[in-house]
């Protein structure tokens, strides 16, 4: 999950990557990819943005965790292992990074030393209850990148097996919880939160969903996935539209978590949200205030719009159709050059989006511009 900051500062490794794919992005030719209107945006670019950014992070001693592994964050890391392969197979590269590699290998060891490795936030540093907060988001979130990666290889290895037996072992069984995991919880919106469990929640049915080899069938989860769409179905009603978007996205990878009508009313929903620019804002998304009092940016955003445009698609609705052709578009106008990114912003703090702290919504906003993108393709 995210490294909790002690002060914005920058390490001289991300400089020189962020130089050195700055430049190269402004001198590749040949890699852009048309959008609805006849705009392009840059595959290569946004693979470059990635890579660094991911690089970074792998290295950054706040991330930093025993046995020599790193804690693996819902705005960088993950956002990475899922748009990173859509853009090599876009691009014709035949091997995965030496980022990819190193995440997935960061992966594995933890999985492989679940009882040996230390919590992400150990109780005794950071206080009840965040050992079992840690272990419950670790355990979905390494459950969701080997799925992820067993997918494109086309089957089901026995560390991908490991890590979802981990992820049901922690599975609640009783209380508001029952159905869901214990979820980081540092007051940090949208991933951090009181909320996020859902979230959380939401990503571990997209986990079952998109592992290979039929396994969301398997009758030893069959109990397990019950008390999931149960734990979905209570809390619906009262879900901001972030989490909503999620859970629309999961249900079309797992079964039986949402109603039609329910689809239906998400869909509704998010376009009653998009702005006259064809964009979407991740401050509309749901009811978020910021820690330190500044005012959110309601502006459309790469996050949003990525997540909306992907979502929808997902569900059914074709690149085509007008609502969702005009979000696809203003992803398409709204890449940052030379950087390969889009913008995204604090829900939490005003940041400034030069550091590296600050440009952690960005790092989702590509990934999730990048995923819906490469749909519409």
């Amino acid at each position: 999950m995210t490294a909790r900051p002690t002060r914005p500062t920058r390490s001289t490794i991300v400089t020189g990557a962020l130089a050195a794919y700055a430049l190269s992005s402004v001198v590749a030719i040949g890699m852009s990819a048309e959008g609805p209107d006849g705009g392009a945006w840059d595959p290569k670019a946004a693979a470059a943005y990635l890579d660094a950014r991911t690089a970074w992070w792998t290295t950054w001693p706040n991330a930093s965790r025993d046995h020599g592994t790193f804690c693996v964050s819902c705005h960088t890391a993950v956002p990475y292992a899922l748009a990173r392969p859509a853009l090599r197979t876009m691009m014709g590269e035949r091997e995965r990074t030496a980022t990819e590699v190193k995440l997935l290998e960061n992966v594995v060891k933890r999985v492989s030393l679940w009882n040996e490795v230390a919590p992400f936030y150990p109780d005794q540093l950071r206080g009840l209850p965040k050992t079992s907060e840690s272990r419950g988001t670790e355990a979905i979130l390494n459950a969701l990148i080997l799925a992820s990666r067993d997918a494109e290889n086309g089957g089901l290895t026995e560390e991908t097996r490991a890590a979802f037996r981990n992820m049901w072992a922690l599975q609640m069984r009783t209380g508001d919880l029952s159905g869901a995991w214990a979820w980081l919880d540092f007051h940090y919106e949208p991933w951090e939160s009181q909320g996020a469990p859902y979230f959380g929640a939401s990503l571990a049915a997209l986990a079952v969903g998109t592992a290979p080899a039929d396994y969301a069938a398997g009758a030893d989860i069959q109990d397990n996935l019950k008390l999931l769409r149960d734990y979905f179905q209570r809390g619906y009603e009262h879900q901001p539209l972030f989490n909503r978007l999620m859970l629309l996205w999961a249900s079309t990878k797992s079964t039986g978590l949402l109603a039609p009508a329910q689809r239906q009313s998400i869909v509704d929903a998010a376009f009653r949200e998009q702005r006259d620019d064809g964009g979407w804002s991740t401050a509309s998304l749901g009811t978020w205030k910021r820690l330190d009092g500044s005012v959110l940016d309601t502006h459309s955003d790469g996050y949003a719009t990525g997540l909306a445009t992907l979502a929808l698609q997902q569900a059914g609705l074709p690149a085509r159709d007008a609502r969702v052709a005009r979000g696809l578009d203003w992803l398409n106008r709204n890449q940052v050059r030379p950087t390969g990114h889009w913008a995204a912003s604090s829900l939490n703090k005003e940041r400034d989006p030069a550091t590296d702290i600050g440009r952690f919504m960005s790092d989702a906003a590509t990934a999730f511009a990048v995923l819906s993108l490469t749909h519409a393709r």
